[in-house]
């Protein structure tokens, strides 16, 4: 199986698996109407299934409108499922931390994610996730909003292929604390998100990639706004 990665600006990735019996492509943390960074709409992208980190804005701002567009099934925490589903939207697959399933392109399962979580309109969030995913032989781990915590190191013992972390600082962990994560994680490649969308989490991430070289085993991977690797 061949699999994509294009990074969509702040948060948001598209990943598309390519095998003998079709493609599959899963977007995660949808927001690209409103963002400054986005190189495509909502009406642009494809998508079977859509992952939900958490309730805040710049995370799930399109998923609803993308979803009833493609018939995507969402999958989240309990409480954005319902509150998706309020907004129309037909399937959803409700999670917890820790919880996982078996889906068409492998399995998905919810990680620990230190942040807070509430929706648009005020509604209670629920617990904020990362997310592990298994596809072929692939492991890859979107840590999504959080702050560096101790238990990455569990994580990094399924042995992961990918780690997606975030170095904007501020409103999650920065480039310092990322660079300790991946040590904790262990991961053959990473890539930074969640950085550059606004001035108070700019990063110089070509900086960053200079100390992932020089201080872990991992190989950095830095794409532009659109831009994709393979793996």
């Amino acid at each position: 199986m061949a699999i994509e990665l294009t990074w969509l600006g702040h948060g948001s990735w598209s990943i598309a698996l390519r095998g003998a019996d079709g493609q599959h492509t899963i977007l995660v943390d949808p927001f690209l109407d409103d963002s400054p960074a986005a190189p495509v709409r909502s009406g642009d992208v494809a998508a079977d299934t859509i992952l939900v980190s958490h309730g805040h804005f710049d995370h799930i701002a399109d998923a609803a409108k993308i979803a009833k567009r493609t018939g995507a099934l969402v999958i989240s925490n309990f409480e954005i499922c319902e509150w998706l589903t309020k907004q129309g939207v037909e399937r959803t697959h409700p999670h917890n931390l820790g919880g996982g399933s078996q889906q068409k392109f492998g399995r998905v399962q919810l990680t620990l994610a230190h942040h807070s979580s509430v929706l648009p309109d005020g509604t209670y969030g629920g617990n904020p996730s990362g997310f592990l995913l298994w596809a072929d032989a692939k492991k890859l781990y979107f840590a999504c909003d959080t702050a560096l915590f101790y238990d990455m190191k569990l994580v990094g013992e399924e042995g992961i292929d990918v780690a997606v972390l975030p170095i904007g600082d501020q409103f999650t962990m920065g480039p310092a604390d990322s660079i300790r994560a991946i040590k904790l994680l262990t991961p053959k490649v990473v890539l930074p998100s969640h950085y550059n969308t606004w001035p108070p989490i700019a990063q110089d991430a070509g900086r960053w990639a200079e100390r992932v070289r020089q201080e872990t085993s991992a190989e950095p991977r830095v794409l532009s706004p659109g831009e994709k690797t393979q793996l």
